[in-house]
């Protein structure tokens, strides 16, 4: 769980941790709650496939990931969707909706965010050889993109705990 030490605010030894989301300080006052952060992912359909790549850093490095990522301050859902999505694999997704969304925990240094994960569909008409060559790796998060039968896919290999739970509802309404 997240500690301080200290207070942020005054550098009192006495701060309260509440659960490891809320702190106080009864020396200045300050209040502070650790709400979740928001994140998104997209599962990007094409014959059938999963577009997916290896994380190249941690948290899970080596481990397959979607596009996606945090949402920043003032950005919807969508607008971090597209902006991740450029970002990341360097193209701009087709027309896509919202899909389901999973609690999920991101461990980031010596902190772990609490996350709300938000996973968006798109399918696209081009085919998978057509969307791959479009793709070009901007920031350095993401390698070895590609499109898996989602039978083939070890769920084991799957970054996170969201994205996983994300995957078996994304089956289920395939196969339907």
């Amino acid at each position: 769980m997240n500690e301080f030490k200290f207070c942020p605010q005054c550098g009192s030894k006495k701060i309260e941790t509440h659960g490891g989301v809320h702190w106080t300080c009864p020396d200045c006052g300050y209040d502070l709650y650790n709400n979740d952060a928001a994140a998104v992912g997209l599962f990007l359909i094409s014959q059938g496939k999963l577009l997916t790549f290896t994380r190249t850093k941690n948290p899970q490095k080596g481990k397959l990931g979607l596009p996606g990522g945090f949402v920043n301050k003032g950005e919807s859902l969508e607008e971090a969707c597209s902006r991740e999505c450029s970002e990341e694999i360097g193209i701009t997704p087709p027309d896509f909706s919202y899909f389901c969304s999973f609690p999920n925990t991101y461990p980031y240094k010596t902190l772990v965010y609490s996350t709300c994960d938000a996973f968006f569909y798109a399918e696209c008409s081009e085919t998978p050889e057509e969307i791959l060559k479009k793709i070009q790796t901007v920031d350095g998060e993401a390698e070895n993109c590609k499109f898996i039968n989602l039978e083939e896919l070890d769920v084991n290999e799957i970054a996170f705990d969201s994205m996983r739970k994300a995957f078996a509802l994304l089956k289920e309404k395939l196969q339907k």
